[in-house]
């Protein structure tokens, strides 16, 4: 499971525990925030989650020691918060006892939300300019390939994000009429794949 759109190399998460820190519908909404804006504190994550600031706090503190956030400069009292910079990458570690029951929860917490936010983008359509309605997409393919190829065509899906790098950090870099746009991709095989043969 994937996440970012930094063009340098991300880091490979592969520690149960740190991966399992992000089975938390709340810490999943305060990245996702944190990750589109340059940093906030609690207060203001606060705001938008519409959680208390005390649980924002913790659920800050508990990000933080996992490494996926970090203080940002202080403001006079204020101390926000920010995602440390690149993406990261939650993979099952062959080493790592746990490590793929930890990556499947979090991805399907990931899967709930992305769902959400889509049908929720629905529901709304009819407030959208045709311009965007007709921008936006919910697609879907069927395909036979190895793990290799699919691997790759993981990859080339993620290359896709890369043309926009930057432009989260720098609103300078966002030409005019630009908006958050979403991607929600997800590549892998049918669970019980019939024989080919047929069998």
């Amino acid at each position: 499971m994937h996440h970012g759109v930094m063009p340098h190399p991300d880091q490979r998460i592969s520690d149960p525990e740190r991966i399992r820190a992000l089975a938390h519908p709340v810490r999943l909404e305060l990245l996702d925030f944190l990750g589109t804006v340059e940093d906030a504190t609690a207060t203001q994550c606060a705001e938008h989650t519409g959680e208390s600031v005390a649980s924002c706090s913790f659920h800050l503190r508990m990000l933080a020691k996992y490494g996926y956030i970090e203080r940002a400069e202080s403001r006079g009292r204020e101390k926000p918060w920010r995602v440390v910079a690149g993406g990261y990458d939650l993979r099952p570690g062959a080493d790592q006892p746990g490590s793929v029951t930890a990556v499947a929860e979090v991805a399907a917490l990931h899967v709930l939300r992305e769902t959400e936010r889509v049908r929720a983008y629905l529901a709304d359509l009819s407030s959208e300019t045709l311009d965007w309605m007709n921008a936006s997409t919910v697609t879907s393919g069927s395909f036979w390939a190895t793990a290799e190829e699919t691997a790759q065509y993981s990859e080339d899906l993620r290359r896709l994000n890369e043309r926009f790098a930057g432009r989260s950090d720098d609103p300078a870099l966002r030409p005019e009429g630009a908006r958050q746009v979403r991607m929600f991709a997800a590549v892998n095989p049918d669970p019980t794949a019939p024989d080919p043969k047929g069998q």
